[in-house]
């Protein structure tokens, strides 16, 4: 029990409610404050070239949602998405399996596979735009050596490749993510089954499929929705790479956000698109929350 100066006492829920107010506050000013505006702006048609705006109701909606072009990033938003989760999560679960296996240099190879991780984004674009250069790129180079191709192909500067260039670098980005978690479920599997299972005659694959992952099924799940709600609301290393181009080929729901607002200066616009954007996120978000409440 906390004392005040007039000699009274707080109760257990007064001192609690006193220990998150900081919290509470800070959630109010940074997150709550800024999304409820964001959406009041939506419905608003505020520029950032005039100092005045006015409530236009639906009509940023109405328009986003009859444009062909945001049906596109949409689409490229899904093809982004589960590209960028889908393939580092199977590398990163073959990765695990095979550094689970405890074997001499497993731990080297573990801390040198989180290096990348801890690369800042941007620096991982311009790494990687270097890499798929159309003119003096290293992929480009070692093709023309082993006499694949004879000129150099632009695989950011073509509709048909830029997109698969994109979601081949964040997977290299976040295999050491996916790795990382992925074995630390690994590590939480009954090995007195897997050995058992072993002297029934099961092979790997049947160990894996019918002991592991259903042991490691509430992980499994888990890391891959955080992938996927990570990806859904990525931008830095797609913007670094190509902007969204070419061809809006790349552009994605974060990008489309960003643009929007600050090079066609339409805030109301981009506030529609944005809040769009959170309503989908909030969907994966409301899965994740339940599928960790059934893990608890």
């Amino acid at each position: 029990m906390s004392k005040i100066k007039n000699g009274g006492r707080l109760t257990d829920a007064q001192v609690g409610f006193l220990l998150i107010v900081p919290g509470l506050a800070f959630f109010i000013a940074i997150i709550l404050y800024p999304f409820l505006d964001a959406i009041m702006t939506s419905f608003t048609d505020k520029s950032l070239l005039f100092p005045t705006y006015k409530i236009i109701g639906l009509e940023n909606y109405e328009k986003v949602l009859s444009n062909p072009y945001f049906g596109k990033t949409v689409l490229t938003t899904v093809i982004f998405v589960l590209g960028s989760t889908i393939f580092p999560y199977v590398l990163g679960m073959i990765w695990a399996i095979v550094l689970n296996q405890g074997f001499k240099g497993a731990e080297f190879l573990r801390g040198v596979t989180l290096v990348n991780w801890i690369v800042p984004g941007i620096a991982i674009g311009f790494l990687w735009t270097w890499i798929f250069n159309g003119q003096y790129g290293i992929l480009n180079s070692f093709l023309e050596a082993i006499g694949l191709i004879d000129d150099g192909i632009p695989w950011l500067g073509q509709t048909s490749t830029a997109l698969i260039c994109v979601i081949i670098a964040r997977t290299w980005q976040m295999l050491p993510w996916y790795m990382a978690f992925l074995l630390g479920g690994l590590q939480s599997v009954p090995l007195d089954q897997i050995e058992a299972a072993r002297i029934d005659g099961a092979n790997n694959w049947v160990c894996f499929w019918r002991i592991i992952l259903p042991s490691m099924k509430q992980t499994a799940i888990l890391v891959f929705m955080l992938g996927l709600i990570g990806n859904l609301q990525h931008f830095d290393l797609p913007w670094t790479m190509v902007q969204g181009g070419p061809a809006r080929a790349t552009t994605t729901l974060s990008i489309e956000v960003y643009t929007t607002a600050f090079k066609d200066w339409n805030m109301g616009k981009a506030a529609t698109v944005g809040t769009i954007w959170a309503i989908i996120l909030a969907c994966f978000s409301i899965i994740y929350i339940r599928q960790a409440n059934e893990k608890d």
